[in-house]
């Protein structure tokens, strides 16, 4: 019984995460968010490419439906179904079986995940805004985020589950984030700007 509740809650929260709100932004737009900028649905590509107010209207949506994912698995099953639904809203938001398996980055869903956790929270989110304002890339705080939150939870909560969780978040964020350490590496990450592509 309490497997098949956690079964439930995983797939629920993956179809969550499957909800696109770039594509459903960019609907219309002529633009197909998959084939351009960094050819993924997050928030970040949507603002490159469409501009602030569409970018941050995605940036929402993904939030919102990552923090009905957590409730919904905090209902259903407590802690352990929240860090369930936190996983798999993430997954489904980073491989959206609707869309070909092309998402985002679960950036926006991570941000969302980071209130559950209210001052390792806060710490990794002023980490990652202190680097995006030194660096301008948006990148570099979103992998600072989740580094600094896992390493605060391995320090601050029992590592299971709660500390493997956190590093198996921060493992999916790194390996979504991969092309683009290596243009960090290069000096070649596009770096924040407002304005939309030409």
């Amino acid at each position: 019984m309490i497997v098949a509740k956690y079964v439930l809650i995983a797939v629920l929260s993956y179809l969550l995460g499957c909800i696109s709100t770039g594509l459903m932004v960019a609907r219309g737009t002529g633009h197909d968010l998959r084939s351009e900028g960094s050819q993924n649905t997050g928030a970040t590509n949507v603002l490159r490419i469409l501009g602030a107010k569409k970018g941050a209207i995605t940036f929402a949506g993904d939030f919102v439906k990552a923090t009905i994912a957590m409730l919904l698995g905090k209902w259903l099953g407590g802690r352990d179904g929240m860090l369930i639904a936190s996983l798999m809203v993430v997954i489904g938001h980073n491989w959206p079986v609707f869309h070909g398996f092309k998402g985002g980055k679960g950036v926006a869903c991570s941000v969302a995940i980071l209130f559950m956790f209210f001052w390792q929270g806060a710490v990794a989110g002023a980490a990652a805004i202190f680097v995006i304002w030194k660096t301008r890339y948006i990148s570099a705080g979103s992998l600072t985020m989740l580094s600094v939150f896992a390493i605060l939870l391995c320090l601050t909560q029992p590592f299971w589950p709660v500390g493997v969780w956190a590093l198996v978040l921060a493992a999916l964020s790194f390996y979504r984030h991969r092309t683009n350490i290596v243009r960090l590496k290069n000096g070649t990450e596009n770096k924040l700007s407002f304005k939309k592509k030409a």
